[in-house]
């Protein structure tokens, strides 16, 4: 599947707020977003134009989908999907978004970034409910017990992201053993619960045009 392989800085400095893309770098002094607080490009400094209603919207379905590391086609896919089920579609949406196994482990604290997480899935390196599990895109449901395989327990960016996990990962719909290197996902989350940053009506709004 195509995957962003541009700068990640730049997506943050775009939507202006912390996507949280590489880790550890996003909360030390050198994060793009802290030093310069505008969008990237010859413009960005000038721009003064109030933005659109449409504009608003499609900034908000844009912070999401690059915060989870999801393409368009993935994302018009799952507000498909939370519009079908029952409850309210925009905290359906946010909900698919973190079960998904790569925002799990990132969540656990087994990797500093999503992308990092969506690595370990993708080689091998997770198992769920005791089997392997290489796609980052996979449902996690209540009560699954996410490990890593006993020949990955010795990673070093498993160890070193637990040590530097910050309090915006610890989350209460998540059971963390650090000693055992694994997790449970206790229950779908309540979206006051979620540490997003996104305004999900306006994604709704938008795909519902």
């Amino acid at each position: 599947m195509a995957r962003y392989t541009g700068p990640n800085c730049k997506l943050c400095r775009r939507e202006g707020v912390k996507l949280f893309l590489k880790g550890e770098r996003c909360y030390l002094d050198k994060c793009a977003v802290d030093r310069r607080s505008y969008p990237p490009g010859q413009h960005g400094q000038n721009q003064r134009r109030k933005p659109s209603e449409f504009a608003l919207q499609l900034r908000e379905k844009q912070k999401a989908k690059r915060q989870y590391g999801v393409l368009e086609s993935q994302f018009r896919g799952y507000y498909k999907e939370s519009a079908r089920r029952r409850g309210v579609t925009g905290e359906t949406l946010l909900q698919m978004l973190e079960a998904r196994l790569d925002n799990v482990v990132y969540r656990l604290g087994f990797a500093p970034s999503r992308k990092s997480a969506r690595q370990l899935a993708r080689h091998g390196h997770i198992t769920v409910n005791d089997k392997r599990v290489d796609i980052p895109s996979f449902q996690v449901a209540s009560g699954d017990r996410i490990q890593l395989r006993e020949k990955s327990r010795q990673l070093a960016l498993v160890h070193d992201s637990l040590k530097r996990m910050g309090e915006g990962r610890q989350v209460p719909w998540l059971a963390v053993d650090k000693v055992n290197l694994s997790g449970e996902f206790l229950e779908p989350p309540k979206r006051e619960d979620i540490p997003t940053a996104v305004e999900e009506h306006l994604i709704v709004e938008l795909y519902s045009k």
